[in-house]
């Protein structure tokens, strides 16, 4: 069985160029270019293996979807990683103060995405 793996980002292409990346390296991915509306992505059976969720998105930001999903018991052991385009030192403090499991810069390389993925997903 595949892993599975949400993608959120307002960007189209980011949400292009990750899912092509993941999709390539074997993972089943579902994209959304919306937090508040992610939910249906993310609270099914089986949950997602990882959440890859950008910082500065509209309605709702990256940190506080990531809020959202640890208050939920169904979604708090999920691991999340935030995306962003801060500096690494901004995004490493925003991930230790929100409780991501990890952070990555963009603009990223596939290499450098598929050795972050793999820190959380085994295939």
């Amino acid at each position: 069985m595949k892993k599975r793996i949400v993608v959120i980002d307002d960007d189209s292409v980011i949400l292009d160029i990750t899912s092509h990346f993941l999709t390539n390296a074997g993972f089943e991915v579902d994209a959304t270019d919306c937090g508040l509306y992610s939910n249906s992505l993310i609270y099914t059976n089986p949950p997602p293996n990882l959440i890859l969720v950008d910082v500065m998105m509209p309605l709702m930001t990256g940190d506080e979807k990531l809020k959202s999903l640890k208050s939920n018991r169904k979604s708090r052991d999920i691991p999340v990683v935030l995306m962003s385009a801060k500096t690494k030192e901004e995004l490493s403090a925003l991930a230790g103060a929100c409780g991501a499991n990890g952070y990555l810069t963009k603009p990223f390389t596939e290499s450098g995405l598929l050795m972050k993925v793999r820190e959380f997903i085994q295939k």
